[in-house]
């Protein structure tokens, strides 16, 4: 089965990830820091706002089951896209919002989907949408974190997650 990638950050990577983990077609996640300027950088390290890394998740998923615009429809729904640097309760530019490609074929699909989200704020969206300069795999700890601590801290309301669930692309 073929398939593409795309990195999304929204906000705390723990609850982004268990959320597409969710949606049909989506074949594997992996979380971990996206953009910054250091070397292999630790979550210590992220968390002082100091490295320029978001907490992203990278995203495989099958293009035959599910299209990229879906899953922009969808990573739109699970943020606040006109909120700089914060989601929920979380505050840092490590929390900041963004879509980082690795194919520049997909950049017409998520310009189209930006400018479509734009339509709906008055205020200008602050989600970063650009190629993926640097990619470190976060702790292992941080992998399926939502999955090994079903109770753990989430900023996405359980809701959200059964929304993913049942959504489906209706290619």
């Amino acid at each position: 089965m073929t398939t593409k990638d795309i990195y999304l950050a929204g906000g705390c990577f723990w609850g982004t990830e268990h959320y597409f983990k969710q949606i049909e077609g989506v074949m594997e996640t992996e979380v971990g820091f996206a953009n910054g300027h250091t070397e292999n950088p630790t979550y210590k390290e992220v968390y002082t706002d100091e490295t320029g890394y978001a907490e992203t998740v990278h995203v495989r998923y099958a293009p035959d089951v599910v299209s990229l615009e879906f899953l922009l429809r969808m990573f739109f729904k699970a943020i606040d896209p006109t909120s700089l640097n914060k989601q929920g309760h979380d505050e840092g530019t490590r929390y900041r919002t963004g879509i980082y490609y690795v194919d520049a074929a997909d950049l017409s699909i998520i310009n189209k989907v930006y400018d479509d989200e734009q339509q709906h704020y008055d205020q200008p969206l602050v989600v970063e949408h650009q190629p993926l300069e640097r990619f470190y795999t976060a702790e292992e700890y941080h992998q399926d974190y939502l999955d090994k601590n079903p109770t753990g801290y989430c900023h996405l309301p359980q809701s959200l997650f059964e929304f993913a669930r049942q959504a489906r692309d209706k290619k």
